[in-house]
């Protein structure tokens, strides 16, 4: 056997910098942990130059990814180049390989996951991926080892920092989404395009990945529910705080064992002395419900350099011992159980939901014999904000079926007194009701 491990790094961006410097600065401790010192021994990227500026000359660079993929001598390839691909066709050739693979890539774990997994399988290898899902906080890892022995029956998850950080500006300050996320570009928080975040669909990918782990079962990208926070404004913050509520974007999955699971990516009302309601700024957490474990909540850096490099040189230590101990393969593909996804007849929980409607009597009625046609039953009205000829109604519905609540606003959308339908936004309580 080596002395040392050797690991091939894809990526020495942001966080593939970040393990750099991890592994720099903390090697000695880092060997004695896993029993052997780690070193990274090719780097590879686009600009030998650049890389050779940021990191010295301790490491070879190269432009030629097989120089690592085929190179018998690296024992742990670590992806961090992003995207798909040909991110997706890297991992799998070092599995192939034989390698063991560790990456941070939610995009090609959300997608491909399986076949990865299959692939590595088939070589004796592993791969591993804490570092994909809220950077620093550890929640993969527990999932599949300390809490496998749970049956996991939901997930409530702050798993984006930028409509995080946006969120709670317009709670704390009163600003509104235009000035929030032109606010956010500026300082980085937010891509000039910030679909993926403020869409949801960032989001969505974590809460695909976190939903298998869960609750056994292959879960794609076609099974969340998915909703932005773009149609969020100050007035909806403003509304949900006199109701007692905060606003965040939550990935939430709960396994109902009738029923199925449900997932969905969405702007959710949370009371405010819940758990998640205080978590500001950039910050994560993952809010756990399991039938030994009860409730548990992981809290952490969402993102950034050495948050999630912390994970990835994590994994990094664990891939390595596995090597050291000729124990490779230990947890493999989780995803055992048949996939049933709850229908949205059975999907059920409260709404908010903001109308502006014509300023002029019987609008209410009208609205209420729709909600009423179709079994909405209405908890609390607002009426405010008279703008001219329209006005804001602000309902917070009982737990209504999703079917019938889409059904009922497909009928508002073409009522004459109902100017347009502003924004909804999921409800969740303690008791739902």
């Amino acid at each position: 056997m080596k002395d040392f491990i050797n690991v091939g790094l894809l990526g020495s961006g942001t966080v593939g910098g970040g393990v750099i410097k991890v592994l720099e600065n903390n090697g000695e401790m880092i060997a004695r942990k896993v029993g052997k010192a780690i070193k990274v021994t090719k780097v590879f990227g686009r600009n030998i130059e650049k890389m050779s500026a940021n990191y010295g000359d301790a490491y070879q660079y190269t432009t030629n990814v097989d120089d690592i993929l085929e190179d018998s001598e690296i024992d742990i390839v670590v992806e961090l180049i992003g995207r798909e691909h040909p991110a997706m066709d890297y991992m799998a050739k070092a599995l192939e390989h034989g390698k063991q693979v560790v990456t941070a890539n939610k995009d090609v774990i959300a997608h491909y996951g399986k076949k990865l997994f299959d692939i590595a399988g088939r070589h004796n290898a592993d791969i591993m991926f804490e570092g994909a899902v809220c950077g620093g906080i550890p929640i993969l890892g527990p999932m599949k080892s300390s809490m496998a022995a749970n049956e996991i029956q939901s997930i409530m998850g702050i798993v984006n920092g930028t409509t995080n950080y946006m969120l709670s500006k317009m709670t704390d300050e009163g600003l509104d989404y235009a000035s929030v996320l032109k606010e956010a570009q500026e300082k980085g928080f937010a891509e000039s395009d910030p679909t993926a975040d403020v869409g949801g669909f960032d989001a969505a990918r974590k809460a695909v990945i976190l939903a298998s782990i869960a609750f056994n079962m292959p879960i794609s990208m076609n099974d969340v529910d998915i909703d932005g926070i773009e149609k969020v404004d100050a007035c909806d913050i403003e509304y949900a705080s006199r109701l007692g509520y905060v606003v965040k974007l939550l990935a939430i999955a709960k396994n109902d064992p009738e029923n199925g699971v449900s997932i969905s990516v969405s702007p959710t009302m949370i009371p405010k002395k819940h758990p998640l309601a205080s978590v500001g700024g950039a910050y994560n957490a993952v809010f756990v419900n399991g039938d030994a474990i009860g409730e548990a909540m992981f809290l952490g850096l969402g993102a950034g350099r050495f948050p999630t490099a912390s994970s990835v040189v994590g994994d990094i230590m664990e891939a390595a011992r596995n090597l050291i101990n000729n124990d490779k393969g230990r947890i493999g593909f989780t995803c055992y159980k048949e996939k049933q996804i709850c229908p949205a007849e059975k999907n059920v929980y409260p709404s908010y939901i903001r109308l502006s409607v014509l300023d002029k009597p019987g609008v209410l009625a009208a609205i209420a014999s729709v909600f009423g046609s179709q079994s909405v039953s209405i908890r609390n009205v607002i009426q405010t904000n008279e703008q001219g000829k329209t006005a804001d109604l602000v309902f917070i519905t009982h737990a209504v079926s999703q079917a019938n609540l889409k059904m009922a606003l497909q009928i508002l959308e073409v009522l004459p007194v109902v100017d347009k339908i502003s924004c909804i936004i999921r409800v969740e309580d303690s008791s739902n009701n």
